[in-house]
């Protein structure tokens, strides 16, 4: 993957952890159900921006692995 992807992959992981939390600290509206797991949606989008991260610091060219 090039830098300007792996930027872009990051800015859109890191908009939808943002969005994610936004949308799971509303408070729940009585007699509704959630339909989607805010809480753990974020954390996906939030493990997937760790990755882009080391990925990103692997493409500048310092190595995180042996």
């Amino acid at each position: 993957m090039t830098l300007q992807t792996t930027l872009a992959i990051l800015a859109g992981f890191v908009l939808a952890a943002l969005i994610c939390g936004w949308l799971g600290a509303r408070p729940t509206r009585p007699g509704r159900v959630r339909m989607a797991p805010w809480r753990f949606m974020m954390l996906l989008a939030a493990a997937g921006a760790i990755l882009m991260i080391v990925h990103l610091v692997n493409l500048l060219g310092v190595t995180t692995g042996r």
